[in-house]
């Protein structure tokens, strides 16, 4: 179990290839679409998690960290 911080948000990055799920930092009262608008040419990704992305996908790596190429995602949401 991951201990809460205020500035991490839990999400699901969609590429052409993966589904990933981990967290990125965001201030509080951010946006995932203005964190989207600000980030460089890759995010960070903690305590990420990397499926197949077909529906039922098996995991294919579990990292601490992990850097995602920006203009390879093609969905992020942040998840409850």
């Amino acid at each position: 179990m991951i201990a809460e911080e205020p500035n991490r948000t839990k999400v699901t990055i969609l590429t052409g290839a993966y589904r990933i799920r981990g967290y990125i930092d965001l201030i509080p009262g951010a946006r995932v679409t203005d964190f989207m608008a600000e980030a460089k040419d890759f995010i960070a990704v903690t305590h990420a998690e990397v499926y197949e992305l077909e529906v039922g996908g098996r995991m294919l790596l579990s990292v601490p960290f992990l850097n995602v190429s920006r203009d390879h995602i093609q969905v992020i949401a942040p998840e409850k």
